[in-house]
């Protein structure tokens, strides 16, 4: 099968190299990131490490990028395609795993858990007020979608082909409720959605949305919950939680 990691990108000069190292070798067939208008040498790093290039010239956001990045492992033929947030925060060193529990037909979607204890999320940087944010929306978004997953919060993703040409990715937000939309659009198209264990990093270099984005964050999230639980009770009817024909 031809495995396809994206990379996601904002300002990431100083991770990537570090994010691409760990990546096993032999593990996937070739790696894409995608620039946002970075202000950085992202780029120009990315092309050192051989890396395929995509620059976009106006930052769209982190939805945005990665509809490009999709698009993109798409129309090169990847049968699974893995997200890596190329800022370190995530271990890159579990890509091989996330995509075999796919390509072996185990799950469609395989998330990486960044709350195996609270003493091990706290302990890798992660504020406390995140840590709270993601258990009560995590509960929620379990009670409401029947899966029980350690976290519905975390960057590193992989999913198969069929995910990427069945879900309605391309209709979400540019923004960073992306991700959500995403996750309750492949659990009402009914695909087996799995986690596997990775550690917490929280650092000066890794990426991280303020307090004032993580409310708005939440809210979004809640917003997104609401109407796909007045889909599911019939209430509602957005094409977003229906799949491609």
């Amino acid at each position: 099968m031809k495995i396809i990691a994206v990379l996601p990108a904002y300002n990431a000069e100083r991770t990537l190299e570090k994010t691409v190292r760990d990546i096993p070798p032999g593990t996937v067939s070739e790696i894409i990131l995608v620039d946002d208008a970075s202000r950085d040498k992202t780029a120009e790093v990315a092309r050192s490490l051989g890396l395929a290039v995509i620059v976009r010239e106006k930052n769209g956001g982190y939805g945005a990028n990665q509809k490009t990045c999709y698009a993109e492992a798409l129309r090169r033929g990847a049968d699974v395609v893995i997200m890596i947030h190329p800022d370190y925060q995530y271990d890159a060193r579990l890509a091989p795993i996330m995509a075999r529990i796919i390509s072996s037909g185990i799950c469609d979607v395989v998330l990486g858990n960044r709350i195996r204890t609270r003493a091990e999320a706290l302990a890798g940087g992660m504020p406390h007020y995140k840590y709270l944010f993601n258990r009560l929306l995590t509960v929620f978004e379990n009670l409401l979608t029947g899966q029980n997953l350690g976290e519905w919060h975390s960057g590193l993703r992989a999913y198969s082909r069929k995910v990427l040409e069945t879900v309605r990715w391309d209709e979400n937000s540019d923004d960073f409720v992306f991700d959500q939309q995403f996750l309750l659009q492949a659990s009402a198209c009914g695909f087996r959605i799995g986690d596997v264990p990775v550690s917490t990093r929280y650092f000066p270099e890794a990426s991280s949305i303020n307090f004032r984005r993580s409310v708005v964050y939440g809210l979004s999230t809640l917003l997104v919950l609401s109407q796909y639980l007045l889909c599911r009770m019939g209430v509602l009817r957005l094409r977003r939680f229906s799949p491609k024909s």
